[in-house]
């Protein structure tokens, strides 16, 4: 892979540019399609619906989630890739399951009824959206394979170029089910979204073929002091990237069983999709920085000062955006103007998105601190940060929505903030 030994912060910065423009436009696809939902009928309960469907989908996609940064960590030969190739197919048939079980009506029932308490309107439009997400999983995993090659190969323009048809063909899909159909809201966003990762699978198939024939094309080393990549060793450095995200991502599902039973449940539901869009447009920088990091750090993390001081300023520049949202007119502006929703929701939002506003700088540094410790093969300790954040989150809400009855939405915030905060700070203690 073409990388600078001793990279400057410009070409961090030109490195970085292609992968965080991928994850803005990823970004960019939540509010689009919320704002679509929240101009049909019925918007609060689609956007409640979507919302939900959403957060389950991306559970299951979580075991998938890593196979980049384990493809640019691992991903050096033709052997390696091979070996990566077959354990990530299988890992997204694996995904793929979860959904297959909650569309058995029992299983369903017992989970958005039983454990979610959800509304049977609101139910039922997640149990449609919930199969129009089957392919879902398998494509993100394919797609986050083959663009972990072409990170490898230095080809992360390419990848951008790729997200370019995500969105689009997204957008397009949405437009036309939005002028065409008279289907719900929560299934027209959900074809959307489910079109355009499909779309992206097959495009980066197309651009990263180069890179996947360079790879194949690259033996084994000759040493045999360098032992073979196995499957032990992959699933080993694997599963606690895995868990990882598993851990993490269940955190939505988590937030939408307690705002259930929290102060304004239908409202925070409604919000929260809107909300966290936001969010996400600027904790995506900070996501899109863990790839860079691991390219760019070095084997024995020479350059981790030169990468470290970026992410410092570039968390500042992300938190600063949010802050333009959330404490200046463009609040309005955004929530109701863009997002659709009546200045009754919007008001749900205001106090939330202000406790949101250093989320994004917390995001970046996370990704440096994951960073460091996948090229220090010490994924371990990955999770277990995610698992002190996941525990955060709950304990906090529990306190803040159940204890002090504050509205779910704003309980949620808090808690997101707080367990951020504890992970960063382990992940940080843990740093050697």
């Amino acid at each position: 892979m073409n990388v600078a030994p001793a990279p400057t912060a410009g070409y961090i910065a030109r490195f970085w540019s292609p992968l965080a423009a991928t994850w803005i436009m990823i970004a960019v696809e939540g509010p689009f399609v919320a704002a679509f939902i929240a101009r049909l009928p019925d918007a609060k309960i689609n956007l409640a619906a979507y919302g939900v469907a959403l957060s389950i989908a991306i559970v299951a996609e979580s075991p998938v989630m890593m196979i980049t940064s384990a493809i640019t960590a691992l991903g050096r030969d033709s052997e390696s890739y091979r070996r990566l190739r077959l354990f990530s197919n299988g890992l997204s048939a694996f995904s793929t399951l979860p959904l297959c079980l909650l569309l058995i009506p029992t299983v369903f029932d017992a989970l958005v009824h039983g454990l979610l308490n959800l509304p049977s309107d609101v139910a039922t439009l997640t149990y449609g959206a919930l199969w129009i997400y089957l392919p879902w999983a398998a494509a993100i995993g394919y797609r986050r394979l083959i663009q972990g090659v072409m990170i490898r190969a230095g080809k992360t323009r390419q990848i951008a170029a790729g997200t370019i048809f995500r969105l689009a063909s997204m957008a397009g899909t949405t437009i036309l089910l939005f002028t065409f159909t008279d289907l719900p809201g929560t299934w027209v966003g959900s074809t959307g979204l489910v079109a355009g990762v499909v779309i992206e699978a097959f495009v980066a198939r197309w651009m990263g073929r180069g890179a996947v024939r360079r790879i194949l094309a690259t033996p084994p080393p000759a040493s045999t002091a360098a032992a073979p990549l196995s499957y032990s060793g992959i699933l080993s450095f694997y599963y606690p990237l895995a868990l990882t995200t598993v851990i993490g991502l269940a955190a939505h599902p988590l937030v939408t069983f307690f705002m259930g039973r929290a102060q304004a449940p239908v409202e925070s539901l409604a919000v929260l999709p809107v909300l966290m869009a936001l969010s996400f447009m600027f904790r995506s920088l900070g996501i899109s920085y863990q790839e860079a990091a691991i390219a760019l750090l070095g084997n024995n993390l020479e350059n981790r000062r030169v990468v470290g001081r970026f992410a410092v300023w570039l968390g500042l520049a992300c938190s600063l955006g949010l802050a333009l949202f959330a404490f200046t007119p463009l609040f309005g502006f955004w929530f109701e103007s863009v997002s659709g929703l009546t200045p009754e929701l919007a008001a749900y939002a205001r106090v939330p998105a202000m406790l949101l506003v250093p989320l994004p700088g917390l995001g970046v540094w996370l990704s440096y601190q994951r960073g460091v410790k996948v090229l220090t093969r010490q994924t371990k300790a990955i999770t277990v940060g995610s698992v002190v954040e996941v525990l955060g989150i709950a304990a906090i809400f529990v306190v803040a929505g159940w204890g002090l009855d504050l509205v779910g939405v704003t309980a949620a915030a808090i808690a997101f903030l707080v367990g951020r905060i504890l992970s960063n700070l382990y992940l940080q203690r843990s740093i050697v």
